[in-house]
């Protein structure tokens, strides 16, 4: 059996330009990606999206336009699954109601949690692929930069 991991994200983009972005620590690995996560069972794209900005963000977001589905063989870093990933451009309905760190993997020190989240808000200019960790993260980037950016 191979199994598959659908995930999906968001490019939130505010009103002055700051594209939203995730620094994550698991099982002692950093990652820097957009916000978003993975499908539960019986769950919609967009219903897993709104769900995953609410846990994370605890902000309501609405759904712009799709950017990119992953189009190419991504392994997960984390287990044998496949990754399928899918993009969308969103924009927040609610106040962003987390609090925004200026330094990259800006975590609590003093936490034991097992998975460790602080956010950022780049400008869009100075958001560069290399900064995001994930290739399917890079793609999508570069896909909202050359086709959809307005």
């Amino acid at each position: 059996m191979y199994p598959f991991n659908v995930r999906v994200y968001g490019l939130l983009i505010n009103t002055k330009g700051q594209v939203l972005i995730a620094d994550e620590k698991t099982e002692n690995v950093s990652f820097t990606k957009f916000p978003g996560g993975g499908l539960e069972y019986g769950e919609g794209l967009i219903d897993a999206l709104k769900r995953e900005f609410m846990e994370e963000c605890n902000t309501s977001i609405e759904v712009i336009r799709h950017i990119y589905t992953t189009d190419f063989w991504e392994k997960s870093s984390f287990n044998e699954s496949q990754i399928i990933s899918i993009y969308y451009l969103v924009r927040a309905t609610s106040p962003l109601a987390v609090e925004v760190h200026q330094e990259k993997f800006d975590f609590d020190q003093t936490s034991v949690a097992l998975k460790q989240e602080a956010f950022r808000l780049v400008d869009r200019e100075d958001l560069k692929i290399e900064d995001l960790t994930f290739r399917t993260d890079q793609v999508a980037w570069n896909t909202y930069l050359t086709s959809y950016q307005s």
